[in-house]
C-alpha cells in the first residue's frame, strides 16, 4: 500500500465512525463511551488535519478545546471538550438548562467531520509537494557533491552530475505524461520527445543536447578524458535545467 493509499483508507476510517459517535451523543447516559471513542479518533484526525490542511488546524481544534480566555460559558463557546468533562449547560430561573449540550457537541463533532471530508482532495497534491520538495534536496546534495568530487576525479564528478540530469528528465516527463521509448531511458532518450511536446524550446533542448554529450565522455568515452570546463559547464548546466524545467 502505498503513501496515498494509507492516507485515504484512514480517511474513510475517520468518516466511518461518524455515525457511532453520533448516536452516543444522543444522550449524556453515554458520555464516558463517547469521550473514550472520540478522544482516539481526535488524535488521529488531528494528525491528518495538520499535515494535509495545516491552515484549518487552528478551527479544527477550536470545536474540541476550551477556549482558555473564555470567562463565561455559553452556548457560542460551549465545545467538545466541556462535553466530554461532563460539563452541562448553563441553567435558567427555572432550572432548566440554557442549550442543549448533546445537539452542541453534536454540531461541532459535524463541523470537524466536515474538514475531513474535505482532505480528501488534497492528498495528491501535499504528497507530491512533499515529494518534490525531498527530491530538490537530494539533487542540490548531489549536485554540491559533484562538485567536490571534481577535485578527485572528473570523470566520476561528471558521471554523478549526468545521472542528477538524467533522473531530473525522467521527472519532468512523468510530469508530463511522456512515455520514454525504452524502459531505462537516457538524457538523449528524453530530450526530444520533451522538446517535441513542447516542454521547453529549441535553444534548452540544444543545451541538453551538449550537457548529454559531456556526461557521454566522462561516462563511456574512455579514450577521451572530460575536461575541468566541461565537467564545470556539466554541473553549472544541469543546476539551471533542474531549477527552470518542471
Amino acid at each position: 500500500m502505498d503513501a496515498a493509499e494509507a492516507i485515504r483508507k484512514e480517511l474513510s476510517s475517520l468518516l466511518g465512525a461518524q455515525e457511532e459517535l453520533l448516536k452516543l451523543v444522543e444522550d449524556c447516559k453515554n458520555t464516558i463511551a463517547f469521550g473514550t471513542k472520540y478522544q482516539h479518533w481526535y488524535s488521529r484526525a488531528y494528525k491528518l488535519v495538520q499535515s494535509l490542511a495545516p491552515e484549518r488546524l487552528a478551527e479544527f481544534s477550536s470545536y474540541y478545546l476550551i477556549d482558555p480566555k473564555r470567562k463565561l460559558t455559553d452556548a457560542g463557546n460551549y465545545v467538545i471538550q466541556d462535553y466530554v468533562k461532563a460539563i452541562g449547560a448553563r441553567t435558567d430561573h427555572y432550572d432548566k438548562p440554557i442549550w442543549d449540550v448533546n445537539n452542541l457537541t453534536a454540531i461541532r463533532f459535524l463541523n470537524q467531520v466536515q474538514i475531513i471530508s474535505s482532505l480528501s482532495s488534497r492528498v495528491g497534491t501535499v504528497l507530491q509537494d512533499v515529494t518534490g520538495y525531498l527530491f530538490a534536496e537530494l539533487q542540490d546534495s548531489e549536485l554540491a557533491a559533484a562538485s567536490q568530487l571534481k577535485k578527485i576525479n572528473l570523470r566520476a564528478a561528471g558521471a554523478l552530475a549526468g545521472v542528477v540530469l538524467e533522473r531530473h528528465l525522467q521527472r519532468v516527463a512523468e510530469n508530463h505524461n511522456l512515455a520514454p521509448s525504452k524502459k531505462s531511458p537516457t538524457i538523449a532518450d528524453l530530450n526530444d520527445p520533451l522538446k517535441q511536446a513542447g516542454v521547453y524550446d529549441v535553444p534548452t533542448w540544444r543545451k541538453i543536447q551538449l550537457l548529454a554529450d559531456i556526461r557521454n565522455i566522462c561516462s563511456h568515452q574512455k579514450n577521451a578524458d572530460p575536461t575541468p570546463e566541461q565537467v564545470d559547464e556539466l554541473i553549472a548546466g544541469t543546476n539551471a535545467i533542474i531549477k527552470s524545467i518542471f
